[in-house]
């Protein structure tokens, strides 16, 4: 209460002292904008003549969002000067921290001389200087400085790295640092002298300059440098330009981004000169996104190479096949559109471009309606697909497989369908669906099937499910649920060539699916039952579990799935899927197919476990040989990955993956960090032990420095340095 009073009594007398000038500079001031009066608040607030008021005790300024603390201020009319006795604290927001010895200032804080001044911005970096002169408000001048993101605990002890000055200007509104006579010291010995340097300050996203450098080193292309360079071409747009150079190569990866007011691109890509392969060597990607009106998305992407082997050598891609696109797409409450024209690139060895789908065109539509006098939905859909190979050869051709080399197709298909809902007595839930299908095919360069083949399949099914739900005393939920499908699909297989469900996958998302096929060229005939239970349980301490089981028998084989599919006998394989997590960090995922002497045909699993210093993770996947799918050999793999925080700063890491077939390690990976408040220091180390007739086993390391503080980027205060006391 008494502070409050003072408040009021110094905003009284400085009124009262300020009347007089006011008065004399209303004609030269009335055309601008009046400044904030100033508030101050002290435990005493006392008049010394009649033009100086003085504030002792705990003093607060505040004026315009900056906020001064003192021991004793003084105001003199006359010069209109603050003299503030230290310590003295200014505050700017969250961002600008001033400390200081002594200061003078005038009464709106935009000008003045502080002395033993240090200054923190965005709680990261600090300077401290002599001397520093504030100037218009704007610019902040520190002479003999020493900049640095490191917590400094002791005077005596030097910081981890630090420049050092003559003198720093701070750009308050451009937020840049500019630095004369910079010296560069680690440990307080000099490394390296810069007569000018710029940095941006921590507030600031983006500004031109060098980001962090590497150091990198590959057994095929020799140890190089790679020095990338920023360039902030506006406040939507910037270019990434890092030089790459070693013994063997000469390298310029580029970046450019790009953001609209409703989308953005982005393109990457590098330009390469190197003793592996004879002529110059290039890659680029890009990818944008855009919405339009009426709830419309446009979507590109572009992916190009000069060679099969360029994105492995140089480590920036492990895709074998290119995809380019450009979509167009809605989605609504009860809509949903789509169409794309999509182009193919193949970089497998052996592999023919001109006998692959190379141009691929789209288009699916889907649309739902709730009658009020049938109840349940209504849903409709159409769609249409094309695919273009460059060979016009209407047979099969001298390679080892058995498709037609220049087949091309376009399919044409609607589809509608009736479904609803009801609760039965006993809480069983049943569902009825019914509809039929349209379907035309057109086939081109083919001797051996019909140009044109159509065909209408009419639809049925009944879903009974039977949810039961348990509460134990320790409070865990036990929720069982037995499912079974009666499903019958009319008419006869076309004789259309396969060529968009070649990959069937067996599942719990697709057990009580009419057709498994991913798509409409095969549908599955006659009739086919499908059951199976599923069960959950959630328990408080944040224990779940999950677990279905399922299996499908139809009157007739299918052959039209391939052996290791699960589907393509009278009864299919049994499926089993499963996840176990736990808030412990604890996670488990499993799904496997069982034959009917349970044994394993195919299989895939996952297991992780992960703690604040502990993250672990392992998978497994085996897949039987099967001709359908173009796999001769079994595939059985092993994948292990790791981080493990070895301390406060220091973290390790390694993955492996190991080839169980071949009995043969493929890849295998460490690394090591050491991470602060001010610097992050990255040491890698990887092998690629697999061999082709384009790639050979190579390893690679990687050494980066880094330097943290000038980002605007937060920092993990788990990393930071602790002061003994």
């Amino acid at each position: 209460m008494m502070r409050a009073r003072l408040s009021l009594i110094v905003a009284v007398l400085i009124a009262a002292l300020a009347l007089p000038a006011a008065a004399m500079a209303q004609g030269e001031r009335q055309a601008q904008a009046q400044p904030t009066p100033a508030i101050l608040v002290a435990d005493k607030v006392f008049l010394e003549g009649k033009t100086r008021l003085i504030a002792e005790g705990n003093v607060e300024a505040l004026q315009d969002g900056t906020r001064i603390k003192a021991s004793r201020i003084a105001y003199d009319r006359e010069t209109d000067r603050l003299t503030i006795d230290g310590p003295v604290t200014i505050t700017q927001g969250e961002d600008r921290l001033v400390l200081a010895d002594s200061a003078e200032m005038d009464a709106g804080f935009r000008n003045g001389l502080l002395r033993g001044a240090r200054m923190v911005l965005n709680q990261q970096v600090q300077l401290a200087a002599y001397q520093l002169n504030r100037v218009n408000g704007r610019y902040s001048q520190l002479y003999k400085t020493a900049v640095t993101s490191c917590r400094v605990c002791n005077a005596n002890e030097p910081p981890l790295w630090q420049i050092r000055a003559r003198k720093v200007i701070h750009d308050q509104v451009e937020r840049q640092l500019y630095f004369e006579d910079a010296q560069v010291r680690v440990m307080d010995v000099p490394i390296f002298y810069l007569p000018r340097l710029r940095l941006p300050d921590p507030t600031l996203d983006r500004a031109t300059g060098f980001l962090i450098p590497s150091l990198k080193g590959n057994s095929r292309l020799g140890t190089g440098i790679r020095i990338p360079y920023f360039i902030k071409l506006g406040d939507h747009r910037d270019l990434t330009v890092a030089p790459f150079i070693s013994g063997n190569t000469r390298t310029l990866d580029l970046r450019y981004r790009q953001a609209f007011r409703r989308g953005r691109i982005e393109f990457e890509g590098a330009v390469s000169n190197d003793t592996i392969f004879p002529n110059s060597r290039a890659y680029l990607f890009g990818r944008g996104q855009f919405d339009l009106k009426r709830d419309f998305k446009l979507g590109f992407g572009l992916e190009l190479v000069s060679d099969k082997s360029y994105l492995i050598d140089y480590g920036y891609s492990d895709k074998d096949r290119l995809r380019s696109d450009i979509t167009l797409s809605r989605v609504r409450r009860d809509e949903y559109m789509s169409g794309a024209l999509v182009h193919y690139h193949s970089l497998r060895v052996g592999e023919d471009a001109s006998t692959l789908p190379t141009f691929i065109g789209d288009f699916a539509y889907e649309r739902r309606f709730f009658p009020s006098a049938l109840g349940g939905e209504l849903r409709f859909s159409g769609g249409a697909h094309t695919h273009f190979r460059y060979s016009t050869l209407p047979t099969d051709g001298p390679d080892t497989d058995t498709i037609v080399d220049g087949r091309d197709v376009t399919r044409l298909g609607v589809e509608a369908t009736w479904r609803r809902n009801w609760t039965l007595a006993g809480g069983i839930r049943a569902r009825v669906l019914a509809g039929f299908a349209a379907d035309r095919f057109i086939t081109a360069d083919d001797a051996t099937r019909p140009r044109h083949a159509a065909r209408i399949t009419p639809m049925a099914a009944v879903t009974l499910r039977w949810p039961w739900q348990k509460i134990t005393p320790t409070g865990a939920t036990h929720v069982i649920e037995p499912v079974v499908q009666f499903g019958w699909t009319g008419g006869k297989r076309l004789s259309v060539a396969n060529d968009e469900s070649t990959r069937v996958e067996f599942d719990e998302g697709n057990l009580l699916s009419l057709s498994r096929f991913p798509a409409p060229d095969r549908r599955e005939r006659g009739a086919v039952t499908a059951y199976g239970l599923n069960w959950s349980r959630v328990a408080p301490g944040g224990w779940q579990s999950d677990l279905t089981l399922g299996q499908v028998t139809r009157a007739r084989a299918d052959n039209a799935f391939s052996p290791t599919s699960g589907l393509r006998g009278t009864t299919s394989d049994l499926l089993v899927a499963g996840q176990v997590k736990s808030a412990q960090g604890l996670s488990l995922t499993g799904r496997a197919l069982f034959d009917a002497r349970l044994d394993l045909s195919k299989g895939e699993a996952r297991a992780g476990y992960q703690t604040p210093r502990l993250a672990l993770g392992a998978s497994y996947v085996w897949l039987g040989p099967d001709a359908f799918e173009d796999r001769p050999n079994t595939v059985s793999e092993w994948s292990l990955d790791g981080l493990y925080r070895l301390g406060r700063h220091w973290s390790s890491r390694a993955n492996v993956r190991y080839d169980v077939v071949s009995n043969k390690t493929a890849e295998a990976g460490v690394g090591l960090i050491y991470r602060n408040e001010c610097v992050e220091i990255d040491l890698s180390l990887s092998r690629r032990f697999t061999s082709s007739v384009i790639l050979t086993p190579s390893t690679d390391f990687s050494f980066t420095v880094g330097i943290k503080g000038f980002s605007a980027n937060g920092t993990d205060k788990s990393y930071t340095r602790k002061c003994r006391n």
